[in-house]
């Protein structure tokens, strides 16, 4: 059996699994923030900084950029996987890609804990 070290689970089974988690964090977030768009007044700075500033917020906030994070590893891993037969250039942009979701993560990171 050979294991590749470029998927996130052990098997195919784990990465359906964890896309749909994410999906479902991401689903979860995406309506709760849309909720709360509509159910805000006036958004304004102190709404907004309110908000983050509220330790459940941040959490469910660093949840969904991981959730970010694993279903984009997982979804480019796979497009790349089927389109890109060279292994050179599907390495390369793997790792680019990688990359940047990391820093995408670091910066949400410094961010969400800088309010």
């Amino acid at each position: 059996m050979v294991n590749n070290a470029a998927t996130l689970g052990r098997s195919g089974v784990h990465d359906f699994i964890l896309i749909r988690a994410s999906a479902i964090v991401l689903a979860l977030y995406s309506v709760f923030m849309m909720c709360w768009f509509i159910c805000t007044p006036e958004v304004t700075y102190e709404a907004w900084s309110g908000l983050f500033s509220n330790l459940a917020m941040k959490i469910f906030t660093i949840l969904a950029v991981i959730a970010v994070l694993f279903h984009a590893w997982i979804g480019i891993w796979q497009v790349l996987t089927d389109y890109v037969k060279n292994t050179m250039l599907r390495g390369l942009l793997q790792f680019l890609f990688t990359i940047t979701l990391f820093v995408y993560v670091a910066a949400v990171l410094l961010t969400v804990w800088g309010v």
